[in-house]
């Protein structure tokens, strides 16, 4: 068995929860793992295995849009943070006696990887974008080729990129290898039921959308908002692992930003979906793009009354749609993850002989 490092982006929560479905299925193998993460990653993933803290990017947020100026304001002021935790990393990665690097979007763990030349296996949806042949609007050009910079920027020159994708699309790199997305296990479990609420979800405060809301005739419960309290028809909840993922198995569909991990979930539920991207992120524009390509609900930069409406009253013909996504378990991505580390170890440790 192999002392892995496993490096995971803790910018929100999706990088954990599919890192925690990947780190209890290796620690059910007999691996040791040590994660290095950040916020969101820090606090999901100490419970179940030893995490190192480091220095994370993040991106700064303001009314459902990414600030790209304050973005790197704040991150260049943090550069000389980012070299010590990369100094400190290696240091505690060659006193562990990693073997194998994982990283789910995490840039310091794989510049570890490469620098203490050891096999480093990507796992994440955003190589979708530069290793398999997919499409866009045109109109997002600009921001698609920004988004493909920042990709290949994050994880160069892994040994095998795994791929997570809710659509399928040709692969295009020699060593990239598409799979259905990571679920978690509460959801794989869940039996979803179509209930006559509409769960609402945002990365941060959205009071324009709240007042929108207001005036729809139907009740949302909504997470994000940063307070509890009923107002009308509308029900505002804190955050909580276990409320949301109740509300996300027994509503009828979602108004929500286009993360991955939450459209994935919300596909392998069948619930149809309106999404609303953070502007200027381009990887949940992509997501949306194709959440509606797939005729599995709607996507707007804006939404108004006229847009949730309609989206709400053809909800029906998206469920219907939604009995066609392919679900399926983590089985094969894992089985491949297994014959890359096993291929990886034995390769290390017969050249060490």
């Amino acid at each position: 068995m192999a002392n892995i490092l496993y490096g995971v982006n803790g910018e929100g929560s999706g990088h954990s929860t599919r890192a925690t479905e990947v780190i209890k299925h290796l620690q059910r193998q007999g691996h040791h793992i040590h994660v290095a993460s950040f916020d969101r990653g820090l606090q999901n993933l100490s419970a179940i295995c030893d995490v190192i803290e480091i220095h994370g990017l993040r991106f700064a947020y303001v009314n459902n849009r990414v600030r790209y100026r304050r973005t790197i304001a704040k991150n260049l002021l943090s550069a000389p943070k980012a070299v010590r935790s990369l100094k400190a990393l290696c240091t505690r990665a060659k006193e562990l006696g990693v073997e194998v690097v994982i990283t789910d979007f995490e840039p310091l763990s794989c510049k570890v990887g490469r620098h203490l030349r050891l096999p480093v296996i990507s796992i994440d949806n955003q190589h979708c974008l530069t290793n398999a042949r997919v499409s866009y609007p045109r109109k997002c050009a600009r921001e698609a080729a920004a988004a493909k910079l920042v990709t290949r920027m994050m994880t160069p020159h892994a040994d095998a990129y795994l791929v997570i994708s809710f659509f399928q699309a040709e692969v295009k790199k020699r060593n990239t290898f598409l799979f259905p997305p990571i679920v978690r296990s509460e959801v794989l479990n869940a039996k979803p039921s179509a209930g006559s609420e509409v769960l609402v979800y945002v990365t941060s405060p959205a009071p324009a959308l709240s007042a929108l809301l207001r005036g729809i005739r139907q009740r949302f419960i909504c997470y994000g908002f940063g307070r509890e309290a009923t107002d009308g028809n509308l029900v505002f909840r804190k955050p909580s692992l276990d409320g949301f993922l109740r509300d996300l198995v027994w509503c009828k569909a979602i108004v929500a930003n286009s993360g991955f991990s939450l459209v994935s979930e919300a596909l392998h539920l069948g619930k149809p979906y309106l999404a609303c991207p953070v502007k200027l992120q381009f990887e949940q524009i992509f997501n949306a793009h194709y959440l509606q390509q797939s005729g599995y609900g709607a996507c707007w930069e804006d939404l108004n009354k006229e847009r949730v409406e309609s989206f709400l009253f053809n909800v029906e013909s998206y469920a219907e749609k939604l009995k066609q996504y392919p679900r399926q378990d983590n089985s094969a991505l894992l089985s491949k993850l297994d014959e890359f580390l096993a291929r990886s170890i034995s390769r290390r440790r017969g050249a060490s002989v």
